[in-house]
């Protein structure tokens, strides 16, 4: 058998020493596990010192830090001693273990800073034990805590790219309700101050007919508008060389415009500048921050304001009052389309595709029918993304979740003032699909009175805002979808039916999984190969028996319930096979599948039974998420949303 021992790579600096002293080797590993799941260095010496003290054979064992002549512990273990402070500073003067009547002092960076060590304390212990333990412990420490300092560093690092791309998201959304260059520039520096603490920010355009860089926001100037030369301070620098640069006032004066200062009565202390270019490469512009809240702009200042003027200068290159971020929108409805797919080669499957690229390119209205969890949604993202609209918003609404109150303004908007919590004006969801299209799902839900204003922009393409007067016209392509009977409420009187022939031009009417089942393993392979890919695992095959198992399920709750399977497989499963019993969910809680569920006792007809197996199953897979709907809505391959509206059409009490 293979010792631990054998299995570690002494090879390693940090290591080396262990070879030497093989009983703490067990020790070693158990720290570096620690070490791997420590969230701070304070955590890691308290959870690790007593084991470490214990493995050496001594009583009392610190970690301590060096600083001008002063000795700070920065964790400790066992039954406390005052410090051998003499031996401390011979140790680390001499960055090498050192032992003295039943003391060893081990350097934790041997040649390097911080001034920390490891202080064994172990009376017991012949001098010849205790100090090749120090020195080995010592060093293990030292690369534990430098590995976790250097984890911190790099999670600080991720959360603030992430707080950057948060920002430049923000941007982009305002760019799609923003109509006038005035308040988009300001945007563009509200966000990017907020972004990198600074004080002010402005955009520059360069005027080349004059040889002038106009910069805007400008506070403290007249019109809000700064001209400068093309060739002044940092941004004439910038503009010059076509690179980015920081400048602090205190070490290059020399850069900082004083003019402008003096103009503007505004002192510039730190200065950070970086180009702004065209689709092309050409120069024709500057962003540039101005005062940074503490301390000097840095290199990682720089870089998050290059990413943001990069994103800034597609929109600004071709804008006079507003025009539509073509490149950039293109770029994201390339890779929005990459993701949507529509699995299967199945006949209902291959009919879909031919429907949608014949309908994709019109702008007939088309209503998407199917039962829940069969793709809707995807079906209307493959129109849009297969039409001329491709570059422009697809917004989607579950009309399910929008209370009757908030309808109107959900869909149409309303202006400042228009009710009691309405604090600023706020666009509809029409306007924010402008030129693009306008998913409604679960459109049965939508009340009456919703319905018929719905119909009225439908037939006229204009809208008024809650409280607004003012009509705006709107080219928003309407695709909706249900899984309900449309026809069976028309003749209920609970939906309109001149909406229902307006929507109901060209009907696609999905299928359920469980008549397409030899989709069910292709659908099955590409869930689990993007989930298996995301969990940075192998992917796993599937057993025969598996196979026919997943083929001869119902699946009531469609792709989604299959997806959702697939997901909890490539997390949770660890073989590399997945077996039939692996796939229990099938199961009903008794372990009995559909088929054989007694009969209802009630009602006997199968609308009754079926109905009464429906209350059973959604009040057991509520009992197992303990109360939790959400829960149990997603383990019903359902919408919360969707889960209530079908506990209260089958009478069920509704938290």
């Amino acid at each position: 058998m293979v010792s631990e021992l054998d299995r570690m790579d002494f090879d390693h600096p940090a290591l080396a020493e262990l070879g030497q002293v093989p009983r703490l080797v067990p020790v070693a590993g158990e720290l570096l596990r620690q070490a791997n799941r420590a969230d701070d260095r304070a955590s890691f010496l308290e959870a690790g010192l007593p084991k470490l003290i214990e493995v050496a054979g001594a009583d009392f064992g610190a970690v301590v830090l060096g600083h001008a002549g002063r000795w700070e512990t920065l964790g400790q273990a066992g039954t406390a001693q005052s410090l051998p402070v003499d031996l401390l500073a011979d140790a680390l003067d001499a960055q090498a273990a050192r032992n003295q009547g039943g003391w060893a002092v081990g350097p934790l960076y041997p040649r390097a800073q911080p001034a920390e060590a490891l202080v064994l304390h172990a009376p017991s212990l012949a001098p010849d034990d205790v100090r090749p333990a120090a020195e080995a412990l010592g060093l293990l420490l030292g690369e534990c805590l430098d590995a976790i300092g250097q984890r911190q560093q790099r999670l600080l690092h991720d959360q603030r790219r992430l707080r950057r791309l948060e920002a430049i998201v923000e941007i982009a959304q305002r760019w799609n309700q923003n109509r006038e260059m005035h308040s988009l520039l300001a945007d563009m520096a509200q966000a990017a101050t907020r972004l990198l603490d600074a004080d002010r920010a402005s955009i520059f355009l360069w005027d080349r007919a004059s040889r002038t860089l106009v910069g805007r926001p400008a506070l403290g100037v007249d019109g809000g508008e700064l001209r400068v030369p093309d060739n002044a301070g940092v941004v004439g620098r910038v503009l010059k060389s076509g690179a980015p640069c920081r400048a602090d006032a205190s070490v290059e004066p020399e850069l900082i415009d004083q003019k402008t200062d003096a103009k503007t009565g505004y002192q510039t202390r730190t200065l950070l500048c970086v180009p702004l270019r065209g689709s092309a490469g050409e120069l024709f512009g500057a962003f540039e921050l101005i005062n940074k809240n503490i301390g000097s702009f840095t290199a990682e200042d720089e870089a998050a304001l290059t990413e943001l003027a990069a994103h800034a200068a597609v929109a600004l290159e071709n804008a006079q009052d507003r025009q539509q971020l073509l490149s950039t929108n293109r770029q994201i409805a390339d890779a929005a389309a990459g993701e949507v797919r529509l699995i299967g080669q199945s006949p209902a499957i291959e009919a879909l595709r031919s429907i949608i690229r014949r309908v994709a390119d019109t702008d007939l209205a088309v209503l998407i029918l199917g039962e829940n969890g069969t793709g809707k949604e995807v079906v209307a993202q493959s129109i849009h993304y297969l039409s001329r609209r491709r570059d422009k918003p697809f917004v989607a609404v579950n009309c399910a979740a929008i209370p009757d109150t908030l309808a109107e303004s959900e869909l149409f908007g309303h202006e400042k003032g228009a009710f009691t919590d309405a604090q600023e004006t706020r666009l509809g969801k029409f306007e924010l699909a402008a030129e693009g299209t306008l998913f409604l799902d679960e459109i049965g839900d939508l009340s009456l009175g919703g319905q018929a204003k719905l119909l009225r922009v439908l037939e006229e393409k204009v809208l008024v805002r809650v409280g607004g007067s003012t009509p705006l016209s709107t080219d928003a392509r309407v695709v909706a979808a249900t899984n309900q009977n449309l026809a069976e409420m028309v003749r209920e009187k609970r939906f309109r039916q001149d909406l229902f022939f307006r929507l109901n031009v060209v009907v696609v009417d999905l299928p359920p999984l469980r008549d397409r089942a030899e989709d069910v393993m292709l659908l099955a392979e590409h869930f689990l190969n993007d989930f298996c890919h995301k969990a940075r695992r192998g992917v796993p095959s599937f057993s025969a028996a598996a196979v026919r198992r997943m083929e001869s399920h119902r699946w009531p709750g469609n792709v989604r319930e299959l997806r959702n399977l697939m997901e909890r497989l490539a997390y949770l499963s660890t073989e590399n096979q997945i077996e039939a019993e692996d796939l229990a969910f099938i199961l009903s809680p008794r372990g009995q599948t559909v088929a054989d569920l007694p009969l209802a006792d009630g009602d006997p007809t199968l609308a009754g039974a079926t109905a009464e197996f429906q209350v059973r199953h959604i009040t057991q897979a509520i009992d197992r998420a303990g109360g939790n709907v959400s829960q149990a809505a997603t383990q019903l391959g359902l919408h919360r949303s969707n889960l209530y509206r079908k506990m209260r059409q089958l009478g069920m009490d509704t938290p």
